[in-house]
């Protein structure tokens, strides 16, 4: 099976917000992400695609770099453009603000867990901010995510603020992560590591049997 990152498109959608009602209890309306897509020059959203096969024209990454993430995009066509025959099984996006990039929903479908999916769509965030400019990271988190939070932690996340009862469904706090500057060398290098480590895990699993998915 294999993962591999596109733009976010008009007509993903449906399956995005399927995926958001999975995974969150206040999910986004349509017209929202409609009016985020809409929005580029402060706004960008990928979705992470499902194939049984190495999908065409998508190259293996054999040693992941800087701006690896670009090589697994297969289209940079407009937010518009016609479906794709490969099923969204992830999705993130960012708000970009002066030199910041906040991380604004990221999330796996459930039966696609535990491939590094979440992990993979993190990485297309990473480029997506080294491309706009940004120096910093941020997200907030919940307080009990702990598998989220590990996740950012290994990214060079650090909890540095608490916001409390953030979450309205019921009163959560959240935790406020930020990275060191993304673009710095120190920063660049342990990517450069986690990108190597991931790219293994997932040609690993490109010869396992494929969860089924929903229709």
């Amino acid at each position: 099976m294999y993962f591999f990152i596109e733009p976010m498109r008009e007509s993903d959608i449906p399956r995005v917000q399927e995926i958001e009602r999975q995974s969150f209890t206040t999910p986004w309306s349509a017209t929202t992400y409609l009016r985020e897509l809409r929005s580029p020059e402060h706004s960008r959203y990928i979705v992470a695609r499902y194939s049984h096969t190495r999908p065409p024209n998508q190259p293996e990454e054999t040693e992941p770099r800087r701006g690896w993430l670009s090589n697994l995009l297969l289209s940079r066509l407009g937010t518009n453009a016609p479906p794709s025959p490969y099923a969204v099984v992830g999705y993130g996006g960012i708000w970009l603000t002066v030199d910041e990039a906040h991380i604004t929903t990221i999330a796996s479908a459930p039966e696609m867990r535990g491939y590094g999916l979440g992990e993979l769509v993190l990485n297309g965030l990473i480029d997506l901010a080294l491309e706009l400019g940004a120096r910093f990271m941020t997200l907030e988190v919940r307080v009990s995510n702990v598998v989220a939070q590990n996740l950012y932690l290994k990214y060079g996340f650090e909890a540095r603020g608490r916001r409390k009862r953030y979450y309205t469904d019921n009163n959560e706090d959240a935790l406020v992560m930020w990275t060191d500057e993304i673009g710095s060398p120190e920063y660049q290098e342990r990517l450069r590591q986690l990108r190597t480590l991931l790219a293994e895990r997932l040609k690993r699993q490109a010869a396992l049997p494929h969860p089924k998915l929903p229709d």
